[in-house]
This record gives C-alpha cells, sequence and structure tokens, in this order.
C-alpha cells in the first residue's frame, strides 16, 4: 500500500510523459485479467475503482471520461461470471466503481482549472516582475529600498507598481500606484501607467499637472475598453535635495509616512481625490519641507489590509513597524513586510526612500536683473565658480550656454533673473526667470538672423529642457562630468 501511494504521488508530480500517462490502462488490464481469474463471488472488482483516480492525476478531462467508461466496462464483462442470485450486490459494486469514475472526471476538471490558473498566475507574475524596476540609477536626493509581494490568491497578482525618477536639477519623483483588478490585464495595465509616468515626468510637470494628465488617459484608455472598467490609484511626490522641500498629490493614495531620525512617524495630510480614471477630477499639490535623512514611505492599500482592520487602527499598526525597524532601509522594509497585520489578499508594494541634501559647497546662485550688462557679469561668475571646482574645461561650453540663456531672458522675459550651478553627477546649469513663455528650438536657415541659440545650448548640452514655477520658468542644461570627478 505504501509503495502504491509513493507511485501516485509520483504520477501526480509528474504528469505529461507517454509511459506514465499509459500508467491507468495498464493498470486496469492488470486488474482485469487478476479479477477473471480470480474467484467471481468476492469483492476483488472494486479494486477497479481506483484506476479513474489514477488516470485524474495524468490525463486530461476527456482521458479521464475515457479510462473510467473503460473501467465501468471492464466491471460490467465481469458480470457474466456471476450467479443470479448475486445482482444485488453487484448492482451495489457497480455503482461504486460509477461514481468513482464520476468523482475522477470532476478530480480531472479541478487539477486542469487549478493548473490554468497557476499557468495565467505565473505569467502575470513574470509580467508583474518584469515591467517593475528591477534597479533605480544612482541618486543624490535619496536612499531607496523596495519591495513588491504577491497576494497569497488564486486571483493572480495584481496591479501595484512603484519608481524612482531623476528630475532636472539633481531632483527626484517618487511614485506608486495601484491598477485595480488582478491577472494579466491589471499588470500590463501597470506597465502602460509607468511609462506614461515617465513621460510626462520629462516634461518637468508639477504632481497636480501629472495626475490631471494621467487621469484623462486612464479614462480615455477605459472607454475604449468596454469589456472592463478600469481605475487606478497613484501617488506622485517630488524631492529637491538642494533646498530640502517638495511637493505631492495624490489620487486615490494612502498618505505617505514620514520617518524622522529620532523614529518619529507622521502621515502627510493630502487632499482627498478619487482614483484616476472618473475624469475631469482637479488635483491639488501639497507643499512640504522635509529634513535630511527623513524616511519617506510610500506604499499600497494592502499594506494596511483595510478589509480587517480601520484606517486609524491599520495606520497605528505601520507607524509601529516603521518606528521599530532595522536601522537600515532593508531592516525597515523587512518589518514593515514581515508584521501580521499585512493583507494575504491582495498585492503590496512598498518604496522607502531616505532623504539627503547637496553640500552647499556644491551649488552656487546669483542674481542679476534683466539687463545686457548682466550677461558678462554672469558669464565671469560662472567661470570663476567652476575653476574653484576643478571643471575649468568645462568653463568655455558652460559660460557660452549661460550667456544665450541669459540673453533670451534678458531680451524677452521679465527680471530678476536667476542663475544656478549644480555640481552633482553631472554639472547642472539654471537660468530662471518671471515669464510663463519658453523658448522653442529651431534649427536657422543658412540667411536666417536669429533662432541659433538654442540649437548651439542643445549641441552643448548633453540633456537640456524647460520646467515651470509658480513664479516663472527655468531653462536647465546638463553636462557630464569628467569621470574621474563623477
Amino acid at each position: 500500500m505504501q509503495a502504491a501511494s509513493q507511485a501516485l504521488s509520483w504520477v501526480c508530480r509528474n504528469p505529461g510523459s507517454a509511459a506514465r500517462r499509459a500508467i491507468p490502462l495498464t493498470t486496469l488490464l492488470l486488474a482485469a485479467l487478476a479479477l477473471l481469474l480470480a474467484s467471481p463471488a468476492g469483492h476483488y472488482g472494486l479494486v477497479l475503482a481506483v484506476v479513474p483516480f489514477l488516470a485524474a492525476a495524468v490525463h486530461t478531462v476527456a482521458g479521464t471520461a475515457a479510462v473510467g467508461a473503460l473501467t465501468l466496462g471492464t466491471y460490467v464483462l465481469l458480470r457474466s461470471q456471476l450467479a443470479e442470485g448475486e445482482t444485488s450486490v453487484w448492482l451495489i459494486k457497480l455503482g461504486f466503481v460509477a461514481t468513482s469514475a464520476v468523482v475522477a472526471v470532476l478530480m480531472a476538471q479541478a487539477r486542469v482549472r487549478e493548473r490554468a490558473l497557476a499557468h495565467s498566475r505565473d505569467l502575470a507574475l513574470a509580467l508583474q516582475q518584469g515591467l517593475l524596476p528591477r534597479q533605480f540609477p544612482h541618486s543624490s536626493a535619496v536612499e531607496v529600498c523596495h519591495r513588491y509581494i504577491p497576494a497569497d490568491t488564486k486571483a493572480g497578482v495584481g496591479g501595484d507598481w512603484y519608481d524612482v525618477i531623476p528630475l532636472s536639477g539633481s531632483r527626484v519623483a517618487l511614485v506608486i500606484g495601484d491598477v485595480a483588478g488582478h491577472g494579466i490585464h491589471a499588470a500590463a495595465m501597470m506597465g502602460r501607467l509607468r511609462t506614461a509616468v515617465h513621460t510626462l515626468a520629462d516634461l518637468d510637470l508639477g504632481p497636480d499637472e501629472l495626475l490631471a494628465r494621467m487621469d484623462d488617459l486612464v479614462a480615455r484608455t477605459g472607454a475604449n475598453e468596454e469589456q472592463c472598467e478600469l481605475a487606478a490609484t497613484c501617488l506622485y511626490l517630488v524631492y529637491d535635495p538642494v533646498t530640502g522641500h517638495g511637493s505631492m498629490a495624490g489620487a486615490g493614495q494612502p498618505p505617505p509616512a514620514f520617518v524622522d531620525r529620532e523614529g518619529r512617524v507622521e502621515f502627510a495630510r493630502l487632499p482627498e481625490h478619487p482614483p484616476l480614471g472618473l475624469g475631469g477630477t482637479r488635483f491639488r499639490k501639497v507643499d512640504f519641507a522635509i529634513a535630511p535623512g527623513t524616511v519617506i514611505a510610500l506604499y499600497t492599500d494592502g499594506l494596511l489590509d483595510l478589509r480587517r482592520n480601520h484606517t486609524d487602527v491599520a495606520l497605528s499598526h505601520l507607524a509601529d513597524d516603521l518606528a521599530h525597524g532595522g536601522p537600515g532601509l532593508d531592516g525597515m522594509a523587512d518589518r514593515v513586510c514581515s508584521s501580521p497585520h499585512v493583507s494575504t489578499d491582495d498585492d503590496v508594494a512598498l518604496l522607502l526612500a531616505r532623504t539627503r541634501t547637496l553640500p552647499t559647497a556644491d551649488v552656487a546662485s546669483w542674481d542679476y536683473p534683466a539687463a545686457p550688462r548682466s550677461v558678462p557679469r554672469a558669464r565671469n561668475a560662472v567661470t570663476a565658480q567652476l575653476e574653484a571646482w576643478g571643471l575649468g574645461d568645462m568653463a568655455f561650453g558652460t559660460q557660452l550656454a549661460v550667456s544665450e540663456l541669459l540673453t533670451n531672458a534678458v531680451t524677452h522675459a521679465r527680471g530678476p533673473v536667476t542663475v544656478r550651478l549644480i555640481r552633482d553627477r553631472a554639472l547642472i546649469c539654471e537660468v530662471s526667470d518671471c515669464s510663463s513663455s519658453a523658448p522653442r528650438l529651431r534649427h536657422a536657415q543658412l540667411m536666417d538672423e536669429g533662432g541659433r541659440g538654442l540649437d548651439l545650448v542643445s549641441q552643448i548640452a548633453d540633456r537640456w529642457g524647460t520646467r515651470y514655477t509658480d513664479t516663472g520658468k527655468t531653462i536647465w542644461i546638463e553636462q557630464a562630468l569628467p569621470v574621474l570627478l563623477r
């Protein structure tokens, strides 16, 4: 009996081979031969009831049904050996064998469904993990740690995601979101939203404007997909390591937590906005100041398990886990994710970021009036600062770019004008003014008198762009530092 049990277990673990698939039929033939040689008055015929269960372990539903029919037919053939007086007992045995065949078919159906669900879940999980970032680029603004825990459910993985996006001026964007639903569709939609956030982040949009455009995108996507209602939550946070300030906006996401150096936890107060996809929502951003060394915790609602806990209770549990986590971000993430209060029915995404500030010696800023005399003054100041940083070889191209940008600001914008240099993993030069009109890159023709300024700047810079502020705009350029200075 033990050997048979081990054989059946081995067959269940290793389905698919032609030899293994022949085991039920071989067993049926051997059992029929043994029953023909045995006494017909005995109960040995009940051994045939095992055959459909063997078939259910290795065959499809149709194959199991065929083997069950053969088993039942074999048992009927044995009826010819019985005396007339034993018909009632034989009918009971026949019903038992028929029942085992039906149960085996049901077991085969359940096994096929389970394998299909497992396959679908594995595909969704592979897609989810393939679309999530495996590692983030180095940032002087934050040190990051992230965790993703798929749901322990047959519904499949969900659309939880997170991201860290470098922005201009050494700033960084922290993003977390959740697409409603589970399975491949949710994972694929998560990838589309993550790509959209990257694209909009390159435009240097504020958190409120970025979420407004994401809201329109999700609404349009949901309108085009009639078979499902599309909804997603998202929180977008921007941190500036030069000033130590940031801004954020959320759409249906739980509030981020801030953990200071002493372990005190405070949850941000965000305006309540619905999830993305409704369309027409007017998002509001929240500005904040944060001390260096503070940990920003972004998470999805699976971490709170709101199905079983009230919001205040769940946030209290999370605050306790964050406050008593390990000294490093990994220890804190492990403490939070191993908490008994974490949901097992929903995916969990966690993003921790410890803030940093750039040294004041790596930032230089000057304010000038919107007058032509400001251009040579700024050029001289920039050259002197680059010499002090040991970047004299980059002075010619940088002062040329500053001259072009500052001349445009003096000519077309309103003052005052601010020039700022940032020495990070790249040399960043910014020119800010009080005008909201942005310059447009043109490719001047041979006889054109103007239009070459931005084209020249784009040739000097590795990256450049424009971002809008509450008081005007900032045009920035980035130049790669020499390898030894990075």
